[in-house]
């Protein structure tokens, strides 16, 4: 029977799922939510649908955001952002702002996710946009200002969608929102070269665990007081709903990020909407078509408690996919927003009293909505836990003399590594860590070489696997170089 094989060497292995796990023992799989930096735009109404673009002729980012209008931001670290004054547009009657698509246009709608292709040999294509509040329409532009859209069908979507260019398979990915019987799901349309978009495929929905998951969610932040309430509450037994979902490709795989939409009541009519909670889980696929969820579902980014100054108190989701920096550290940009209802809604249901009770003020709903970044260590969406004695076994892989790595945080334990036959699973003779009992990793480190008790080339002509023990420790990857 031929052996499941993995590649270590191509790409590093992570533990979101079991694709490269033969066997675990004794360990446990924790999700590990970024650390949050902070807001780095905030106002009335903004958000975005985009995360930052490296310019590499200018040597900054570029950001497009929306509030009132579309923006135009930049920054040269990613963490501090200026507002240049761009002269395009008029606005309370000065053209000095940073205004970045025409108010008064009649097309198809602002721009609503904006990347920049550098790839594309064509300079008049050098920025890629879908158009639409409804439907996505897509446009190409020299400066990601004067944009021409392209001759080619609209992508059915309804009013919220994600987009990126995955450069593993060199594909442009449109996660659109369309209905399913779980009301707000995930459907998937491609293009090889931005020209024609497939018909959207549904690739991922909600279903009666997420269902049972808003009753847990929405009875917490009602119970508890350091939280602001939605002003409409009703008892309806509401399905959960996948508001949007933006997806990271990363070391041959797929991160996705999906917005999982929370009803606390029906705001009566002639609205058709409800009062909720939006917050960010992790989900992830081999092949965009089949996805897993991850770690039990729990929150990667959750609301944060109302104090007047914190801005994800009430919806969560993500500016596009995280960033990879050069040195693998991963920035995750996401829109954090402030209040789940307008002053009016609180005043006509709930008579203000959640905003006395938490002294909300009048400022804050001028101030709304923020977007934030938090930052995560490289490969740290999930680690592999031991406590007294876990064990991983991987799966089989090919080993012609390269050095063995690991992403681990062993502060305080250690890790030891063992090389076994990929078929018996018997260790190599001098690497048996009972018997030969070699030095173990200690420490945090998101590369770590495995030293090796004897002297050895690490030629292996037949498959070989990974044994690990794991002693009050973590593991994030591993890979050969």
């Amino acid at each position: 029977m031929p052996l499941d094989m993995i590649d270590p060497k191509k790409h590093r292995q992570l533990f979101l799922d079991d694709f490269a796990v033969e066997s675990m023992k004794s360990t446990t799989r924790t999700l590990h939510s970024p650390k949050k930096w902070g807001p780095v735009i905030n106002g009335k109404g903004v958000q975005s649908r985009s995360c930052p673009q490296w310019n590499s002729e200018k040597k900054l980012w570029e950001w497009w955001y929306f509030g009132e209008h579309l923006y135009y931001a930049i920054s040269e670290d990613g963490e501090h952002w200026e507002k240049p004054p761009l002269g395009l547009y008029e606005s309370n009657g000065s053209k000095n702002n940073n205004i970045a698509f025409d108010p008064e246009d009649k097309g198809p709608g602002r721009p609503y996710h904006v990347i920049r292709d550098e790839t594309d040999s064509d300079p008049g294509r050098r920025y890629k946009c879908l158009f639409g509040a409804h439907n996505r329409h897509p446009a190409v532009s020299p400066d990601g200002f004067d944009w021409t859209l392209v001759d080619t069908p609209p992508i059915p979507s309804q009013d919220e969608s994600q987009f990126t260019h995955d450069h593993q398979s060199n594909r442009f990915l449109a996660m659109v929102k369309l209905s399913t019987e779980w009301g707000r799901s995930v459907w998937l349309s491609t293009s090889s070269d931005f020209n024609a978009f497939s018909e959207p495929e549904l690739i991922f929905h909600t279903d009666e665990t997420d269902r049972e998951n808003r009753r847990r969610r929405v009875r917490k932040i009602i119970e508890d007081p350091a939280y602001i309430t939605p002003p409409i509450i009703d008892d309806e037994d509401y399905i959960a709903e996948c508001y949007n979902m933006a997806v990271l490709p990363y070391q041959g795989f797929y991160i996705g990020f999906p917005t999982i939409f929370n009803p606390f009541g029906a705001v009566p009519p002639p609205a058709t909407n409800y009062t909720r909670i939006n917050q960010i889980e992790l989900t992830v696929s081999r092949d965009l078509h089949h996805w897993e969820r991850v770690a039990d579902r729990k929150l990667f980014i959750e609301i944060e408690p109302f104090d007047g100054e914190n801005y994800g108190c009430s919806q969560l989701l993500m500016a596009g996919h995280p960033i990879v920096r050069e040195d693998g550290e991963i920035w995750c940009y996401y829109n954090a927003l402030r209040m789940p209802g307008d002053i009016d809604r609180f005043k006509e249901f709930n008579r203000a009293r959640e905003l006395f009770r938490l002294n909300v003020k009048p400022e804050h709903f001028e101030d709304t909505g923020a977007l934030t970044l938090a930052k995560l260590r490289p490969d740290g969406f999930v680690s592999i836990d031991g406590g007294e004695c876990g064990t991983i076994v991987t799966k089989p892989f090919e080993l012609k003399g390269e050095d063995i790595y690991i992403n681990a945080d062993a502060t305080w334990g250690e890790i030891y590594s063992e090389i076994v036959d990929a078929e018996t699973q018997r260790p190599h003779e001098g690497f048996w860590v009972p018997g030969e009992k070699p030095s173990p990793f200690t420490g945090d480190s998101t590369k770590a070489k495995i030293r090796w008790k004897y002297p050895h080339d690490l030629v292996f002509e037949k498959p070989v696997r990974l044994k690990f023990y794991i002693h009050q420790a973590r593991l994030f990857s591993f890979w050969i170089e």
